[in-house]
């Protein structure tokens, strides 16, 4: 690692924020981070106990009632502020970013831009929280609806956009006037250690935020999602993980918000525009070095257009520079872990175990770190496990059909639903398939969903509830009905 490196390690806080103040674990114990281009480790934070999280949850119970009074437009000018420092130390944010998870600094910079807009989205949407107020249909009486912030909020993040994923959550909820308890992934902590201390510098009272990192997410989250002081859990990451959260929150009936797993298909039609269909794939395959929920995990392609188009994604594949992200010209970090690779290798494996051909790439790159090739996979069977599957890597497998109903079929044939994508220039025919397929976001003709302004989420096994756009405050609002004599 090299010394700015460190430096920068050095200088980000490594301890648990609660009450607005940094403290280690109650136990002294700490938990290493590694830097998965290399396997070297970066720094240690702080491992927080069960106590520490439930300290942290009543540092957000103390001045939830406060918090929900504060002014909206207060609220707002906060996030404001954070979404301006964000931006003034992008290039900070963007190399941290890149050193604990890996991807190459044009990427985390572009997380860390992306990021930074829903603080600025939100802080606009602070000011417009309305209720309404009208006649009871018989006249007799009248109807006052108010919104009112759901209460402590406990927020469960994933390591594949640690910023992004963060400030969708916080966002909203500082809007709202909602308190919180993060818990951020144990392999990419400082990120978010970062975002609490640009928060704090933004103004933001004591205990309206609080992080807990931990190398164990149950025994930390267990006892706040049982405790009757929570009122939603905002969680993204595995369908698995999720249905389990679910369980447990049943118990005390948490309001819930669920962004899981994603098996996206990429559908190109005979009309498409070959080369904006490729340029579209890249896209929404390559993002995040393809650790991604909404990323392109099977391409359904017309049989007619099929060779071309995997041929020429192929070409843009096999052209990618695979290396340390923090260095000059490279395209394709390493996987977050060994685990991962490991998932991604034995999918391609079983694929070309059942008569896939590799077009391009196909293996571990050798060397220090998690690194895996840039694959195109032609001739994929039915029956692969990479068409079903999650792959999160850079791995494209390509499938051919005949119909447009066979496609949506194929589009459909899945637990998830969370996005999928067209390339067609036939109007009719692009209205007809997006009304038809089982997703909560589409992109049609382009290969990025992803907007502060649009409200992202899934549908099935993909989870519920909405991040982003006007609905994205609903998620921490709490409706109230008050009847009005007259």
């Amino acid at each position: 690692m090299e010394k700015a490196e460190q430096d920068l390690i050095d200088k980000t806080p490594n301890q648990l924020y609660i009450g607005g103040k940094w403290r280690g674990a109650s136990s002294g114990a700490t938990l290493k981070v590694e830097d998965p281009s290399t396997g070297e480790v970066l720094g240690e934070v702080a491992d927080a106990t069960p106590e520490d999280a439930v300290a942290a949850l009543d540092a957000a119970v103390e001045v939830q009632r406060e918090w929900a009074h504060h002014p909206p437009r207060e609220r707002g000018e906060i996030l404001r502020r954070a979404f301006e420092l964000m931006n003034e130390r992008i290039e900070e944010l963007a190399l941290l970013l890149t050193l604990e998870m890996g991807k190459p600094l044009k990427e985390s910079q572009a997380e860390v831009t992306y990021g930074s807009e829903f603080l600025r989205w939100f802080s606009e949407e602070a000011v417009r929280i309305s209720g309404r107020y009208s006649t009871a249909p018989t006249g007799q009486g009248r109807l006052l609806t108010m919104k009112q912030p759901v209460g402590p909020c406990l927020l469960i993040t994933p390591w594949n956009f640690p910023i992004a994923m963060g400030t969708r959550k916080i966002g909203p909820a500082i809007a709202a006037g909602c308190t919180m308890v993060m818990k951020p992934a144990q392999l990419t902590p400082f990120s978010m250690l970062a975002l609490a201390g640009i928060l704090e510098e933004a103004g933001l009272p004591p205990g309206v935020f609080n992080v807990v990192t931990s190398s164990s997410s149950g025994p930390i989250m267990g006892p706040l999602i049982e405790d009757r002081r929570s009122r939603k859990l905002s969680f993204t990451g595995s369908t698995e993980v999720g249905q389990k959260l679910m369980a447990q929150a049943s118990e005390n009936l948490l309001r819930l918000s669920m962004e899981l797993g994603g098996n996206a298909p990429f559908l190109v039609f005979e009309d498409a525009d070959l080369e904006a269909a490729v340029k579209g794939a890249m896209i929404a395959k390559m993002r995040n070095i393809g650790e991604s929920c909404v990323a392109a995990n099977r391409f359904h392609v017309h049989e007619s257009v099929a060779d071309d188009f995997t041929e020429r994604l192929g070409e843009a594949m096999g052209a990618l520079t695979v290396g340390r992200g923090t260095k000059e010209g490279v395209d394709v970090g390493p996987l977050i872990d060994d685990k991962q690779r490991s998932i991604v290798s034995d999918l391609v494996d079983d694929a070309v175990g059942r008569g896939a051909k590799a077009i391009v790439g196909g293996g571990r790159v050798e060397g220090p770190g998690y690194f895996y090739e840039p694959t195109v996979l032609a001739q994929v069977p039915e029956d692969a496990q990479c068409l079903r599957k999650e792959i999160f890597g850079p791995v494209a497998p390509v499938i051919g059909f005949a119909e447009e109903e066979e496609a949506i079929r194929w589009a459909n044939d899945s637990e998830f639903g969370l996005v999928a994508y067209v390339y067609t220039r036939d109007f009719d025919r692009a209205l007809r398939v997006v009304e038809g397929l089982e997703t909560g976001m589409v992109g049609l003709n382009q290969g990025l969903v992803s907007n502060p302004a649009a409200p992202f989420g899934g549908v099935k096994h993909s989870g519920f509830g909405r991040e982003g756009g006007a609905e994205g405050i609903e998620e921490y609002l709490a409706n109230k009905y008050v009847a009005v004599a007259t």
